[in-house]
């Protein structure tokens, strides 16, 4: 359990909101550093990896780029590989879509959104109207108890806090079926896919159930609910069984503490919190308590005006503006650079998402075997596609533990993929007395290899365990030897252990 402490910096630090002070807390519901309004083509790398700016970032249009609004053709780079690589396996993490507020200004309208779904409403897609068909026979599929419990599409309205909206279900309805084109011709779900093959989970969360569920349909049109075993966990850091972890803790409530200090000195945020509570009549401790900025990011990515309140005593009445918005959306870019500076997050987040990665080797590993020259195989033995629908409070530490530290912030409906490759059989022997008698050449089976993309780029090489790797050496992409190391004992390195054991419990010294 967290202590004490940290449960008060909390309170104090509401304000901020960056990071979970346990792994069951939900949301960094304005934490937003995804790139470009819109930025979602060619083959640029800016969307992931920010190039240096010789002046400062535009934080409106940062903050557009995490709206991701699905009105733009996207390109993704999931399914490339050399010519005759095979495609072993995929597992996906996705951040849930558009979502309404977890928070709502005192005295002023909530956003006025419907969080039904319909055809005749833009954002819309060709997949909506089936996807909303299909999940009407959602009984016939094997739910993991609470979600049983969960609606499977948002249904009210006026939307609920926490509600996906129709535009999250259509940016996962894109993703899906982006996959889906990525992978068809590699074909490694079969058309006749066996339960085992298909691994789905989700937190508890209506958001990231039915942005799984919409992904899944864009991937999968029409699957089998027969053989859909939806998975719960109760951890938004995806650790299963082994979430305890005093160090984590302990790296968490430093680095709240880093967080809480940077914010008492921004004097440029106080004015405008303070402008912002004068506008509305209230005290300024407690507009900070409500998290204007979550509700704001919601206005901008509908279209909305920002509130307004009549005129009234103590010259109160205006609307929030643009440049306040900027002014907070400003401190979050400091903060994530003087995040990256001090390390603490870093610390935190590798031994936060060591289960997940853990799985996800060994998940890998497997596949790999069954995949071995001569070994005899089970069909649909191994779980070769898995999906993991997660909040940015899962993604965000996932990216830095994999070293990405300078990835952008999870946008609504963000994607990390990691594909598992393997390299066509050589024949040894070949060299050697050429055509002559009593050659025999034996075939050698082909190596595997690991791909990580974010947001549809191969971010590979930017990753910690490949980033000295030689990609122009004669295998072009990363050994799966390379993440095997780092997830089983290099990755914590930064906090001088070799072990998820030894980094948890080991005594602070």
């Amino acid at each position: 359990m967290v202590s004490a402490v940290a449960t008060h910096l909390l309170l104090l630090l509401i304000t901020v909101n960056l990071i979970p002070t346990t792994p069951i807390v939900e949301e960094r519901p304005f934490q937003i550093a995804d790139g470009g309004a819109g930025a979602v083509q060619g083959k640029s790398r800016k969307r992931v990896f920010p190039v240096p700016h010789t002046q400062e970032p535009n934080p409106i249009s940062e903050a557009y780029g995490y709206c991701n609004t699905p009105n733009r053709t996207e390109q993704a780079w999931e399914g490339h590989s050399p010519a005759d690589y095979k495609l072993l396996s995929v597992q996906v993490m996705i951040r849930h879509g558009d979502r309404y507020p977890l928070y709502s200004i005192p005295k002023t309208k909530r956003p006025a959104i419907d969080c039904t779904l319909s055809t005749s409403r833009q954002p819309s897609h060709p997949l909506l109207n089936p996807f909303i068909g299909h999940m009407g026979q959602g009984g016939r599929g094997h739910w993991e108890s609470p979600l049983n419990n969960v609606p499977r599409l948002p249904n009210h309205s006026a939307c609920e806090i926490g509600e996906l909206t129709q535009t999250g279900v259509v940016q996962h309805l894109r993703n899906g079926q982006l996959l889906r084109e990525a992978y068809k011709r590699h074909a490694f779900l079969p058309s006749d896919w066996s339960p085992r093959q298909v691994w789905v989970e989700t937190t508890g969360k209506s958001r990231t159930l039915q942005s799984g569920l919409a992904f899944l349909y864009g991937l999968l049109p029409d699957f089998d609910w027969k053989k859909l075993t939806v998975r719960h966990q109760w951890s938004t850091l995806f650790c299963s069984s082994a979430c305890d972890c005093p160090a984590r803790n302990r790296y968490l409530e430093e680095e709240q503490r880093r967080q809480y200090r940077l914010r008492v000195a921004d004097t440029e945020l106080d004015r405008s919190y303070a402008e912002m509570a004068r506008t509305l009549g209230l005290p300024t401790r407690q507009l900070r308590a409500a998290n204007p900025i979550d509700s704001l990011l919601c206005h901008l990515c509908h279209s909305l005006p920002f509130p307004c309140v009549p005129a009234g005593e103590n010259g109160s009445g205006g609307c929030l503006t643009m440049a306040q918005f900027a002014v907070i959306r400003q401190h979050q870019l400091e903060d994530e650079v003087d995040r990256r500076k001090v390390g603490l997050y870093h610390k935190y987040a590798v031994l936060a998402m060591y289960p997940y990665l853990n799985r996800t080797a060994t998940k890998m590993e497997r596949v790999a075997k069954s995949s071995e020259a001569g070994r005899q195989q089970r069909q649909g033995a191994e779980e070769v596609f898995t999906l993991s629908s997660a909040h940015d409070v899962t993604m965000a530490p996932l990216l830095s533990a994999l070293g990405l530290e300078n990835a952008r912030f999870p946008r609504f409906a963000a994607r990390v993929v990691f594909e598992l490759w393997k390299s066509p059989p050589v024949m040894q022997g070949q060299a050697k007395k050429r055509g002559g008698k009593g050659d025999k050449s034996k075939e050698k089976g082909g190596e595997v290899f690991i791909r990580v993309l974010y947001n549809g780029e191969d971010v590979t090489f930017h990753t910690t365990f490949c980033r000295s790797h030689n990609r122009h050496a004669t295998q072009p992409l990363c050994p799966l030897k390379n993440f095997l190391s780092f997830v089983r004992r290099d990755m914590f390195s930064v906090v001088n252990a070799t072990s998820y054991q030894e980094a948890c419990y080991r005594r602070p010294g």
